[in-house]
């Protein structure tokens, strides 16, 4: 008998006897429901994900009730937990197959669901290879601060590893960054995402790991095994040095401009000029630069060094007003109409732009006939001031049969130039034709091409304007435009190229934003038919049934390279081309990669709240210091307070988009604080929350906030405002408690211990600093997260 064998029969007796020898934490906690509905035990065959093959479950290793006992003891599912379907399946490997059991459990009471546990299992060694659970049962409410931070839950990921996978221990090390929130928690509603990658050779292999979910109260709540033993990693021979693999990158590196779109100062959308740099990956020996993608990458098409024309062929057009016979005869000028087409339907549109100003448009359907018959149909979108067309489709049944012969591309290419030429004249100086790879279209039948898609860039003076787009498709048969899709937004671009910042300097710029990392990448280059098949098509052909596996042949390529990896950051950022600086990409402020901390708050007995605020940006920094003594003013409040029942997500006002990408123009409701202010949002957001009144239509954001008036607000965030104008039934003993306005609020906020007495006074006319708001709002995090009940069931 084989070693082989000895192994299979060894852990199919160890199955079959389940002695219970495994030490099994109580592994899950639930948050959510599945929808389904199926009968308990039942064969259900899920669908596969592309790369797996179903497979005969007569021939699995461990049988369906062994997989469940096996499973019912790694992560003990309580009885209650019926199993309600399976699949049995096949994965691909590197260099073979993994046949893997996929089990679902679900808790019902009174036929309804309760609750749901997927699990998957190797068919083969038993080995536990994931699980999630999910209910719609509420649980008590997370306490705040955590009572698990990350650093604890690392700790109980790494004991739930040496329980449920232990073999794989001495083959990975725990990722510092991955999963790794930069912002300090809001909120005790926290899941910490763990992940534990597999080291080869000394060096992190990040294609293959272990990952946990597990939350502030100390659940896991989710594992994952992703893993693959049949690759064969080359022994590393001689590599570059970190710093020689910088300095390789540095050369390779090649920034490009582009218009990055924010919502700017109180929501206001423009276009800034940035600096961006791709991913480079590397040879670790050579230093020889590799496609990021893998060999198998997807290729959209090749940008053309020139615009379509040096000079525009038109001035832009002038506005006007089109009326509905205007608009359907540019439709007809531009792409043409069929004889018999029939106007069914048209919409006219009006909407307002961040500049103000109204900007029209016209939807038109026609009907197209044949024979007293319907036989397709038109749909077209025409600008009502320009009669520019911004889109346009067309089909008809009666389309010629397909011939043996078919439109080169170059001549399709051509027919979709003159096209947008003909549509956008005043804009071909700016329109970069995008060719298509032709490989894509080598070895295939004329009927299977279909039409060509081709597409088109949109430059200001280089700048790449990435969120405006121009598209065709064109009958690879009739070469006619069967599609045409134009996109371009209404902003104000300078006349001149903005002066920048070198080149050389982004570079060293994004060096700080990205590391040089040393690791091994895997990848399969896919071929059918004589052609590469890129990844994504490949997953696409294979799970619409389009293709077999047998049909297609598969390379596998295994490398140890230098690759750009992005650091972990506390939100989304930019680099400003024309300045250097980052900027945030939602708002378009001036930031960090790092997180701000104040310098004058080391040892101040406010110290972890006011860090806390200025993390999140409600308080903010002059020359790195946040000033704790201060008064805070209504507008930084009032931010607080948003920020913290919102869990430090940010508010931006509310833009109804129109066609072009603008945004309609919001009205203030206060008089001082304008759409532009960077309070408009916050203050907004509170007047909607009923957290603060209208009054006489004034805010007066910079004035100061005293305690009477904090305790309220502290109180309205609760939701406690109404029953705190019962002030008769709070117990208090303020020796000034006839001077307080607001007695019922005062009593829960030192009640609660939110904020504190001096000498038995609540001093309600005492102005309010930085550090006093910031430790209330910290106690009122804590406090909030205390008062919450899960709802009672009846």
């Amino acid at each position: 008998m084989s070693v082989h064998m000895r192994k299979k029969m060894a852990i199919l007796l160890a199955a079959a006897m389940l002695v219970g020898t495994a030490v099994v934490p109580s592994a899950f906690a639930e948050d959510a429901v599945s929808e389904s509905q199926t009968t308990e035990g039942t064969e259900v065959p899920a669908e596969s994900p592309a790369g797996e093959t179903a497979e005969d479950p007569e021939d699995a290793a461990i049988s369906k009730e062994q997989a469940e006992k096996l499973l019912r003891q790694y992560i003990s599912i309580p009885d209650d937990y019926k199993l309600q379907r399976s699949s049995y399946s096949g994965q691909k490997l590197f260099d073979g197959e993994q046949k893997i059991w996929r089990l679902v459990f679900t808790k019902t009471v009174n036929g309804r669901e309760m609750g749901n546990i997927y699990a998957s299992l190797d068919s083969d060694t038993g080995q536990l290879l994931g699980f999630d659970s999910y209910s719609n049962e509420p649980g008590a409410a997370p306490t705040y601060p955590l009572k698990v931070d990350r650093e604890a839950a690392q700790e109980l990921a790494e004991g739930f590893i040496k329980e449920v996978a232990a073999d794989y221990v001495p083959q990975i090390a725990f990722n510092e960054t991955d999963g790794a929130d930069l912002l300090p928690p809001l909120s005790g509603k926290i899941v910490h995402q763990l992940r534990f990658d597999r080291i080869v050779n000394g060096m992190p292999y990040t294609d293959n790991y272990i990952h946990l979910s597990v939350d502030s109260e100390g659940h896991v709540l989710g594992f994952q095994l992703q893993w693959d033993d049949t690759i064969e990693f080359p022994k590393p021979s001689k590599t570059l040095t970190a710093e020689q693999a910088t300095a390789a990158v540095k050369k390779l590196a090649k920034p490009e401009l582009a218009y990055i779109v924010t919502h700017g100062e109180g929501g206001k959308r423009e276009p800034i000029l940035s600096y961006g740099l791709s991913p480079i990956v590397i040879d670790a020996a050579t230093g020889e630069e590799l496609q990021a993608g893998g060999y198998g990458a997807w290729d959209d098409g090749v940008v053309q060094d020139a615009p379509l024309t040096e000079k525009p062929l038109s001035a832009p057009p002038k506005a006007g007003k089109l009326s509905e016979e205007q608009a359907a005869e540019a439709v007809k000028k531009a792409f043409g109409l069929p004889e018999g087409a029939k106007l069914t339907e048209s919409n006219y549109n009006e909407y307002v732009t961040e500049s103000g100003e109204t900007s029209t448009s016209w939807d038109l359907s026609w009907s197209l006939m044949k024979d007293g018959k319907e036989d397709g149909y038109v749909f077209a979108s025409v600008n009502g001031s320009t009669g520019a067309v911004r889109s346009y489709y067309g089909y008809s049944h009666s389309e010629p049969a397909a011939t043996g012969s078919v439109l080169p591309l170059d001549q399709a290419l051509q027919k979709a130039v003159d096209a947008v030429k003909a549509q956008l004249p005043w804009l071909t100086d700016e329109l970069y034709l995008v060719k298509p790879n032709e490989d894509r279209y080598k070895n295939v039948a004329p009927d299977e091409i279909g039409s060509y898609r081709i597409s088109f860039k949109h430059k200001v003076h280089g700048a790449s304007v990435d969120y405006d787009y121009v598209s065709l498709n064109v009958n690879a048969r009739t070469g006619k435009v069967e599609s045409y899709d134009a996109s371009i937004s209404e902003y104000d671009y300078p006349s001149n190229a903005p002066k920048t910042i070198d080149a050389a300097e982004a570079v060293e710029s994004y060096l700080n934003y990205y590391d040089v990392a040393l690791t091994y990448r895997v990848f399969q280059e896919f071929w059918w038919e004589g052609n590469p098949l890129p990844i994504e098509k490949y997953k696409l052909m294979m799970a619409s049934g389009e293709i077999e596996g047998s049909e297609v042949e598969s390379k596998s390529k295994v490398e140890l390279v230098y690759k750009l990896q992005q650091k972990p950051l506390h939100e989304s950022v930019f680099l400003d081309a024309q300045n250097g600086e980052w900027r945030s990409r939602e708002t378009g402020a001036v930031t960090t990669l790092e997180v701000p901390k104040p310098t004058d708050a080391a040892g101040h007995w406010a110290e972890e709240p006011l860090s806390l605020m200025v993390a999140y940006k409600a308080l903010d920094l002059e020359d790195g210091k946040v000033r704790p003594n201060e008064k805070i003013t209504r507008g930084e409040l009032i931010k607080m307070l948003v920020l913290a029942r919102n869990s430090g997500g940010g508010y931006y006002p509310m833009y109804g988009m129109d066609q072009a990408g603008s945004a309609e123009k919001s009205t203030a409701s206060f008089a001082d604080v304008a759409a532009d202010s960077e309070y408009f949002a916050y203050v907004e957001s509170a007047l909607q929350q009923n957290l603060i009144d209208l009054g006489d239509g004034s805010f007066n954001p910079e004035g100061l906030v005293t305690r009477d008036e904090m305790a309220e607000l502290i109180v309205r965030a609760l939701g406690y405002n109404t029953l705190a104008d019962y002030d008769h039934i709070f117990k208090s003993n303020f020796k000034d408690e006839a001077a307080i306005d607001n007695k019922g609020q005062a009593a829960i906020v030192v009640g609660l211990k939110i904020m504190s007495l001096s000498d038995g006074k609540f001093l309600p006319d005492k102005e309010v600093s930085r550090a006093e708001a910031s430790i209330a709002f910290y106690r009122y995090l804590q406090k909030r997260a205390e008062l919450q009940e899960a709802p009672l069931r009846m």
